[in-house]
């Protein structure tokens, strides 16, 4: 999928608070042997942000606006890969993924919003597929260490065996002003989200034969061994990890999937089940929904200070073929640090490392475009993919990386 391109990547929205900090990494990053550019609506902020980068990083400048299809179609077409932060994607996201199917050019973002993903698929998957492009969603905290920590996992396991993965996300960090916009209006939006999925699967069709995937119990339970209770958790994530588990025949041919919400103390689970419901409520009504969305402007984020005291652990307990195993994937800041970084390095691989990617195209998860060639990058990265326990047989029976 080689293509002549004037740059590897090119960052749209790189005045945003996370297109920054992913613009910072880069320039930290892959300063002598990448060609890039940064892109949004403004010169001087982008100048502004070019001038801050670290070291003799200066990538150049390209000017689209979301709301100009051409001006987007003239900016994906330079490069082999689109890097995009412009959110809330459900409102701005499809033009950029419609250029990069009418240009070739493979897609990365960080969005985990529902609503959008499914309609991509819906709206795009065939087209993607047969352009030989890689839409790939999903590609910072939501939802890489749930999906790529599962293909870890069940890599692990047997590999034609039937398999249980259950995953536990236990995080330190905070939000930026994108992401509450982002859930407001995802709770607003609960009739789209619906038609959205509907269509989604009617895109994708059924499984591969002979492949079932389905989900584990759904319920608040305490779990001894990652000494907490685990809470449902309603993020797109199972989504995402189903979506790969549907057509990698590594994850068998009966996979269950769990995902919750490490808690300590039950009285937290039931506070924050209020909390969220009264946000849901809030987020129904036109005025109560826009004062919601008031508390916090898009593009504010943590301070650097408290991106610094943020961490993440995410332990997955695989089953299958008598054998178990205990995975933990971990981590600094995950909302920002560790996403910039996750998005900056699913861009990277796409762009350099094509000879040992799968050969897929359409929407993909990013275990099905990226896989253990992501994994090894995010390892190289300091995020960590650690088999801290395994049990059930010899050690050369397993399958692990």
């Amino acid at each position: 999928m080689g293509k002549e391109r004037a740059y590897d990547i090119i960052v749209f929205g790189a005045t945003g608070f996370t297109g920054t900090l992913v613009s910072q990494y880069l320039a930290a990053r892959e300063a002598s042997s990448l060609s890039w550019a940064i892109a949004g609506r403004s010169e001087a902020k982008l100048r502004e942000v070019r001038q801050a980068l670290p070291g003799e990083a200066r990538p150049e400048i390209i000017i689209a606006d979301v709301s100009d299809p051409e001006s987007l179609r003239s900016m994906t077409g330079q490069g082999r890969v689109l890097l995009t932060t412009v959110g809330p994607y459900a409102r701005y996201g499809e033009p950029v993924v419609a250029a990069c199917v009418d240009t070739k050019t493979d897609y990365v973002d960080i969005t985990g919003e529902p609503e959008f993903v499914d309609r991509v698929i819906a709206r795009h998957h065939g087209a993607a597929r047969d352009a030989g492009v890689r839409i790939v969603s999903c590609c910072g905290f939501d939802s890489i260490p749930p999906d790529l920590g599962t293909l870890f996992t069940v890599a692990q396991l047997p590999a034609d065996a039937a398999k249980r993965v259950e995953c536990f996300m236990y995080a330190r960090g905070s939000y930026s002003g994108g992401t509450w916009h982002s859930a407001v209006n995802a709770f607003a939006n609960r009739g789209a989200m619906k038609e959205a999925r509907e269509a989604r699967r009617e895109a994708l069709g059924d499984p591969p034969a002979g492949r079932e995937v389905g989900s584990t119990r759904q319920r608040v339970h305490w779990r001894s061994e990652i000494k907490g209770w685990a809470c449902p958790l309603p993020t797109i994530d199972p989504d995402v990890v189903k979506r790969s588990a549907r057509n990698l025949e590594i994850y068998g041919p009966d996979f269950r999937y769990g995902h919750y919400a490490k808690v300590r103390k039950l009285s937290t689970v039931i506070g924050g089940g209020l909390g969220l419901g009264a946000i849901f409520a809030l987020a129904q009504a036109g005025p109560s929904r826009r004062w919601l969305l008031r508390r916090k402007a898009p593009g504010q984020g943590p301070s650097a200070e408290e991106r610094e005291r943020g961490w993440f652990k995410v332990t997955f307990i695989g089953e299958g073929g008598g054998h178990r195993v205990r995975v933990e994937v971990s981590g600094g800041e995950p909302g920002y640090s560790e996403t910039s970084k996750m998005v900056a390095e699913s861009a990277l691989c796409l762009a350099q490392d094509g000879d040992d990617l799968p050969d897929v195209s359409g929407v993909l998860t990013t275990a099905e475009a990226m896989g253990f060639c992501l994994i090894t990058r995010l390892q190289a990265a300091g995020i960590r993919f650690e088999v801290v326990e395994a049990s059930g047989g010899d050690e050369d029976q397993g399958h692990g990386r």
